[in-house]
């Protein structure tokens, strides 16, 4: 191929000096045959470097090992929801509440390929007009370190409140209105035998059961407004520092099943709520948390694998002898993939 090049250079210099319309057809020939081999060597030349970089890591390779494919396709399905509740005495008198958004349902496409993916997601209900909150969830699961980003506006908020000798007052939807935002951190201490992404993102296999510490952080902010026979508003920011535990257990081959909880205790609280003009103090009260939890099950049967996940969000602040808050947040994944 380099001396078939040369040649035409060497002519179609030739050319040129004596002014031959041929010389342009043979630049055109050999520009066809340069561009395409110097694409081909440079995509070979990334994809070997993307191939070191994905099978090279610390990893003790009895327990966990990186899939033999570079291509992963995945289908999702996921259902999310989440709850506020509040709880505290008045005036000597015990109330309760308890506000439900709703479900919000989404399917999804992603494309791996050495570890680098590409995702889309619809929901259904949003294009149809059915649901008009909006909700952002991104997570990266690594080997060592990962992170999950949710961030929610909803309004359809819908529940009852009790106050101790009343009835019960039930709240349509559209009284409330809230603004959340989660995050959560891990770093896995046993990151060579146990792995978070063969249980969440399939980018690694689970070959035998192992356990490992986790160091988590958490962080929670909120803005709230009712709008009920006065206006409440509420804001929080909530900041945690705790760790916790997760288990791969591999009951058979193909199989994999995992647990893991992560409480963090907070270190910086900051809540103000006003119910019309009047400030209602929140102070702070041992043990203030957030906690997250997290299941998987995961099935792999040659260069297939199914399975569901689940990660749930729950925060206390406050004390119910005076006004506490419980914040949930869920999301349930079904998934399809194929390794190609």
């Amino acid at each position: 191929m380099r001396q078939a090049i040369s040649a035409i250079l060497t002519r179609a210099a030739w050319m040129l000096s004596h002014r031959r319309p041929m010389a342009i057809i043979l630049l055109m020939v050999m520009n066809s045959m340069i561009l395409p081999l110097s694409a081909q060597n440079i995509f070979q030349r990334v994809d070997s470097i993307l191939s070191v970089k994905y099978h090279k890591g610390n990893i003790d390779t009895a327990y966990i090992t990186r899939p033999k494919t570079k291509w992963t396709i995945t289908a999702r399905i996921n259902l999310s929801g989440s709850k506020i509740e509040s709880e505290g005495i008045d005036n000597g008198q015990h109330f309760k509440s308890e506000m439900t958004a709703d479900y919000k349902s989404t399917l999804s496409m992603g494309v791996s390929y050495l570890g680098f993916s590409l995702n889309m997601s619809l929901n259904p209900a949003k294009m149809m007009g059915k649901y008009r909150d909006y909700e952002l969830n991104i997570n990266s699961y690594g080997k060592r370190f990962g992170w999950d980003f949710i961030y929610q506006d909803a309004r359809n908020f819908s529940g009852w409140h009790d106050h101790e000798g009343m009835d019960r007052i039930e709240l349509p939807a559209d009284l409330l209105s809230v603004k959340t935002l989660n995050l959560n951190a891990y770093y896995a201490f046993n990151s060579r035998r146990f792995s978070y992404p063969a249980a969440f993102s399939q980018s690694y296999i689970q070959r035998r059961s192992a356990g490992s510490f986790l160091l988590a952080a958490s962080g929670m902010g909120q803005r709230a407004e009712l709008n009920w026979d006065q206006k409440m508003e509420m804001k929080m920011v909530n900041i945690g520092i705790g760790a916790g535990y997760g288990y791969n257990y591999v009951p058979a081959q193909g199989w994999l099943l995992h647990i893991s909880a992560l409480p963090t205790f907070l270190v910086y609280s900051h809540t103000s709520m006003n119910f019309g003009d009047t400030r209602i103090p929140l102070h702070y009260h041992f043990p203030e948390v957030i906690i997250t939890g997290r299941g998987a099950v995961v099935r792999q049967t040659k260069n297939k694998f199914y399975g569901m996940s689940m990660v749930y969000n729950f925060t206390n602040i406050g004390n119910e002898e005076s006004l506490a808050l419980h914040n949930q947040k869920w999301r349930i994944r079904a998934f399809f993939g194929l390794r190609l």
